[in-house]
């Protein structure tokens, strides 16, 4: 009997190694719980980004736009006669329905709303213009030093001038319609150049570097017939260079209220393309598995940085290395997607331009010097900076 009972007690073990075995089994169920709650936890993470995004864009925005009201003050207010914010403030109330003030002559007057501000207001949109325009290009060709003039406006634009310039005085209030024409002329034969024998669907290693290559042609041979329209008419080359070196000193409001459509259109088409030029940042390979066509992509953002250069340059003249300087620096320091670089670029180089403006009054008065004179000084230190930097190895 001692046995039998002996017996079953060793067998009375036997079902503790399953229960010993159910803790050890059950623990990884808490394990997986907690992962399981992490995973859910993160679930929404990729919804949290977006308020984010949001307040990075609007810092460098709204501080773009604090610095751009900042420089159309001072441009308004100094200058070879200087006027204070006071006077500036009562002189623009002069010219507000149902407004009366007093303490201002008929000459500050006129200094201020005929002379200054439609001076301020071109540069602003040329400025603008001209930034937005070689941010929206370095997206485009994703060459970190592509600028507006790169499919030759430049070119196009000077040689339509100077033809109009050498033909007559008669002739010389067309010399904006002509450079305008000769910019877009040059854009269009560039990219058809450009396209052609790649296909407008063509890979983007063939076909940006195809248009590239392209615009340094046609601006060479556009750049040779402007030097040969010059050697045949030499008496007219000093007013041929002062419109190359780039001015704003014989800016009207007649000029203002022309540029402004072109840069409100140009504007605006390439905010809209913004998170294309993002997308188009990973490749072109990817952006098509990505719902976006970038030949349709390149040609209306080429298209639309065309029409705001074109209209610029046609009354400011050539005015280099804004659109290098201006969307470099909002690269670093606002960041490089381009949901923040197009606004900040189009709204700060606006301030670029009005400040340099200002460098070019003020500088060697009582006498000025060429806007274009003042931005090459910056950038081209600027440029060679750009060119040995690290970035410009890896691309925008």
């Amino acid at each position: 009997m001692s046995t039998t009972t002996s017996s079953p007690s060793p067998r009375a073990p036997s079902p503790t190694p399953p229960t010993s075995a159910q803790p050890t089994t059950a623990q990884p169920a808490p394990a997986t719980q907690p992962a399981v709650a992490t995973v859910a936890a993160s679930a929404p993470a990729p919804v949290r980004p977006a308020p984010v995004t949001v307040r990075r864009t609007r810092g460098p925005i709204t501080i773009a736009f604090v610095v751009l009201a900042c420089a159309l003050a001072a441009g308004v207010s100094v200058g070879p006669a200087d006027l204070s914010l006071a006077t500036v403030g009562r002189a623009l109330l002069e010219h507000v329905p149902f407004v009366h003030v007093h303490g201002v002559t008929r000459v500050q007057s006129d200094i201020v709303w005929q002379v200054r501000m439609p001076r301020v207001l071109l540069g602003a949109l040329v400025g603008a213009m001209l930034a937005g325009g070689g941010a929206a290009y370095q997206g485009v060709f994703r060459n970190p030093l592509a600028d507006p003039y790169l499919l030759g406006v430049a070119a196009g634009a000077g040689l339509g001038a100077t033809v109009m310039i050498v033909s007559g005085p008669g002739l010389h209030q067309l010399v904006p319609v002509a450079a305008f024409l000769g910019a877009a002329v040059a854009v269009l034969l560039t990219y058809l150049l450009g396209v052609s024998g790649t296909g407008v669907g063509g890979r983007r290693s063939r076909t940006t570097v195809a248009i590239v290559l392209a615009g340094v042609a046609v601006a060479a041979f556009l750049t040779a017939a402007q030097t040969y329209i010059q050697q045949r008419h030499t008496q007219d080359l000093q007013e041929v260079y002062t419109w190359l070196l780039g001015r704003l000193t014989t800016a009207t409001w007649s000029d203002v209220a022309v540029v402004a459509p072109y840069a409100a259109v140009s504007a605006l088409v390439l905010l809209l393309h913004r998170r294309h030029l993002d997308v188009l940042r990973v490749g072109e390979d990817e952006a098509t598995t990505l719902g976006v066509h970038p030949a349709r992509v390149r040609l209306i953002v080429v298209a639309g940085a065309t029409i705001g250069t074109a209209a610029a340059v046609a009354f400011t003249g050539l005015i280099g290395f804004v659109g290098i300087i201006v969307p470099h620096i909002v690269r670093r320091t606002a960041g490089s997607s381009y949901r923040v670089v197009l606004p900040v670029s189009l709204v700060g180089g606006a301030a670029f331009l009005v400040l340099a403006d200002i460098a070019a009054r003020t500088v060697p008065a009582p006498t000025e010097i060429p806007i274009g004179i003042v931005t090459a000084f910056v950038g081209a230190p600027f440029f060679l900076f750009v060119l040995r930097s690290r970035r410009s190895q890896q691309g925008v």
